[in-house]
């Protein structure tokens, strides 16, 4: 089939290079045209394990191509996707519709004849009726049909995520669609992925119960890793004795520094307004948001406990600045307002990750860039791993205890077992699990 994907971003480059893979013709439209001389150049503008090569090939191929021009792909396709940004909207936390409503402007005086209009974007309820209303009105001729499509991808895990998903999503109120998307999604229908075909409002929220749902459980097992310090428990017990009920799932039980990312801040921020707005309250994805809020500086604070109470003048070594590893997304990563936090203190901050350096570097001043683990515990007072990198998960203790003012580690992903660390002579705290070497607890350390 002949596809149009508007909007070269992470959902957009991925899905269009997946579904080039699958054989269909997809090229790919993006008004940045920086971005887009570079993919033609072959370089990926993110991070994304094995992006690069199934975009190479596809190009190659002549099945993936990429240009400014959105007529033209338009007027050709079959289908047209829609996966612009979505972000949250200054002042009120609403999703910010604009370049989806810009962009269905456009398609609508570009297409011809029978053409399926997919909103991949993460949208609101009712957006799709919108994305309808406007393409009519703009070309009254235009025989269109909108569906939803949302996207589950996982950033570090997109591509396997898009092969191999759990289930598709489609929403629909025009019936001529579902041959179309059945079509699209065929090479995985054909293996038993599950094609869920609902109306166009079930779809649109789904997508956000989800996500909201997962936010709900990373923030659940974060308050109970808060318990555990209190009561003498191990939350990675806890976590594993109710995972293995099947009704709740290991997934998403690690406790942590509280979630970030691109879609769960402000997925989660975007369902509260619309449930407000009618009159139909989610209070406990409210919970959730103001709870993960405050989670991040309550991690700084646990530094500053591992550090005696005080930072101001010493060194932090800050292990991870994304918000998860293999990806090099900074957007609401906890390490924003961890080092904010202790930079507050009067804390000097030293940082290294594999992939999120150049980002963070427009986000936070005053942090010096390191080129590797131990490079960035030269001569610091503590150690902190924020995001869990295989690059982190085994590292030298003898050599980090040379080169650090004191052995002091704060371990907010569990990465290590506490006698892994505290043998080697380090002051160990983790999240959950106690501390070692008299660190507080950070539920003392927030008092």
């Amino acid at each position: 089939m002949r596809i149009a994907m508007i909007g070269s971003g992470y959902v957009g480059l991925v899905s269009g290079a997946c579904l080039a893979d699958f054989g269909h013709d997809v090229v790919c439209v993006d008004k940045a045209a920086d971005k887009i001389e570079a993919l033609k150049r072959g370089e990926i503008p993110i991070f994304e394990p094995g992006l690069d090569a199934l975009v190479a090939s596809n190009a190659k191929a002549g099945r993936l191509s990429f240009t400014t021009d959105l007529r033209g792909p338009v007027s050709e396709a079959d289908v047209v996707f829609i996966a612009v940004g979505t972000p949250s909207r200054r002042g009120d936390g609403h999703a910010d519709l604009s370049y989806v409503y810009g962009v269905a402007r456009e398609i609508a005086s570009a297409v011809k004849g029978f053409t399926v209009v997919v909103t991949k974007s993460t949208v609101p309820v009712g957006t799709g009726d919108e994305v309808e209303r406007i393409i009519l009105e703009t070309n009254p001729d235009a025989d269109v049909a909108v569906v939803s499509n949302p996207e589950f991808l996982r950033e570090g895990a997109a591509i396997g995520d898009f092969k191999r998903p759990d289930r598709i999503v489609v929403g629909l109120e025009d019936e001529r669609a579902r041959e179309t998307m059945t079509e699209v999604y065929r090479p995985l229908y054909l293996n038993q992925s599950p094609l869920l075909f609902t109306n166009r409002r079930t779809s649109e929220l789904i997508k956000y119960a989800g996500n909201a749902f997962l936010a709900m459980k990373i923030t659940f097992i974060n308050e109970m890793a808060d318990l555990c310090e209190r009561v003498g428990a191990d939350v990675q017990g806890v976590a594993r004795g109710i995972g293995l009920d099947g009704r709740i799932g290991s997934k998403f039980l690690h406790a942590g520094p509280g979630y970030g990312g691109s879609c769960f801040p402000k997925d989660t921020l975007a369902l509260v307004k619309t449930a407000q707005d009618h009159d139909s309250p989610v209070r406990l994805i409210e919970t959730t948001v103001a709870v993960n809020d405050q989670r991040k500086r309550a991690m700084a604070r646990k530094v500053v406990a591992a550090c005696g109470g005080d930072v101001r003048g010493k060194t932090i070594a800050i292990l991870g600045l994304t918000f998860k590893p293999n990806t090099d997304d900074m957007r609401e990563a906890p390490s924003l307002s961890i080092i904010q936090a202790l930079q507050d203190g009067g804390a000097r901050v030293r940082a290294f990750d594999p992939e999120g350096m150049k980002a963070a570097n427009d986000l936070l001043s005053d942090v010096t860039y390191t080129k590797d683990a131990y490079d960035c515990a030269t001569k610091a007072d503590v150690l902190v791993i924020v995001t869990e990198w295989d690059a982190f998960r085994a590292l030298d203790f003898p050599r980090l205890a040379e080169t650090m003012a004191a052995p002091v580690l704060v371990d907010l992903r569990n990465v290590y077992k506490p006698e892994e660390v505290t043998r080697h002579g380090f002051s160990y705290a983790s999240i959950g699990r106690g501390t070692t070497r008299g660190v507080p607890p950070m539920s003392e350390a927030a008092e």
